[in-house]
């Protein structure tokens, strides 16, 4: 896989879909946010073509800050979630990335005053249209021993969220993909900022 990826979502848009590439603009997998579903339901397939699903994320309780997304595959074995740490996340976005229950990794915001900005600005008619431009949160995905795995960047755009997503340390498959899923659900939860 070539890295930098770029993930990119329309942000008004009924059903959520994000389509992440590689370098070379091949895709990766595309991603379908279930409507009108009282507990989040995502699909994930190989491309916007919908024909190869890869797996899915569903969560395991209604509305809630410090709900768990698990990961299955086609055949329904999970092979990892992440939650979102409840109050911990309302000033600086923290995910924790885990597999049999286990924390491996987590998600963390690195700088918290690009989502305190984010979220004034924002709030200003006709001005916050463009807090897509001025404010870019940068996610960092790191193992429990403190090595960087992912960086998160949100990118500028009007109407759409994009991000870039640059490889920081060698990755086994599984815990690549595990990643890749973390990451996907943490943009589908922080949508609405940047």
């Amino acid at each position: 896989m070539d890295y930098p990826l770029s993930l990119s979502f329309k942000i008004v848009a009924l059903a959520p879909q994000i389509l992440l590439n590689d370098a070379n603009d091949q895709p990766i997998c595309y991603v379908k946010q279930k409507m009108f579903k009282l507990k989040e339901a995502v699909q994930v397939f190989t491309d916007s073509t919908k024909t190869t699903e890869i797996c899915g994320i569903a969560a395991d309780r209604i509305l809630d800050f410090s709900a768990c997304y698990r990961f299955t595959d086609t055949t329904g074995n999970e092979f990892g979630s992440v939650r979102r740490k409840g109050m911990r996340s309302i000033f600086k976005a923290h995910y924790e990335i885990e597999d049999d229950g286990v924390v491996q990794a987590d998600i963390r915001e690195e700088n918290a005053w690009a989502k305190v900005m984010d979220g004034i600005f924002g709030e200003i008619p006709i001005l916050g249209m463009f807090s897509g431009y001025l404010f870019h949160p940068k996610f960092l995905v790191s193992r429990n021993d403190g090595t960087p795995l992912l960086r998160v960047e949100k990118q500028p755009a009007f109407f759409e969220g994009k991000f870039k997503i640059e490889k920081l340390a060698e990755m086994d498959p599984t815990e690549e993909m595990r990643c890749f899923m973390a990451v996907i659900m943490m943009t589908l939860l922080e949508r609405r900022r940047g």
